[in-house]
């Protein structure tokens, strides 16, 4: 399934942050390259229940299966989990939470929750920024 994506033959890593400003809409990167988040609700994949793949907006790197999406009520998109080292996990300064960040270009996700007591298979909810995903339905 994987095998449908293609990945850029630059490096999104390699990017300047005027190559990205170029690459990005003006909220894309506020929220993948300068770390903001969306208002609750306002994205069109928090409701978003189709199957298929998310992947990254800056990079079109494959993150979350819609298999694993939930509706945790929080105003953005859930997943209990995400495709094998798509993600990685980066402590806050504060310490009370955990960001997420594509595993390929670093752009901000989210953070990622655990022990809310929502009934999935893994107690964790990755709470991501809609503007951070471009769905691919499957075929």
């Amino acid at each position: 399934m994987l095998g449908k994506f293609t990945r850029r033959f630059l490096s999104s890593k390699s990017l300047s942050e005027s190559q990205w400003k170029t690459k990005l809409s003006p909220w894309e990167y506020r929220v993948l390259r300068l770390k903001n988040t969306e208002p609750p609700g306002s994205g069109p994949l928090n409701k978003h229940f189709e199957k298929g793949t998310y992947v990254c907006a800056g990079c079109n790197t494959p993150l979350y299966s819609s298999k694993h999406k939930f509706d945790s009520g929080c105003g953005w998109p859930a997943f209990y989990d995400a495709l094998p080292g798509a993600i990685k996990s980066i402590p806050d300064p504060d310490g009370y939470r955990t960001e997420i960040v594509c595993g390929e270009c670093d752009g901000h996700m989210g953070h990622v929750f655990e022990n809310e007591g929502f009934p999935t298979p893994t107690d964790v909810r990755h709470c991501v920024n809609s503007i951070s995903l471009k769905f691919k339905a499957e075929e």
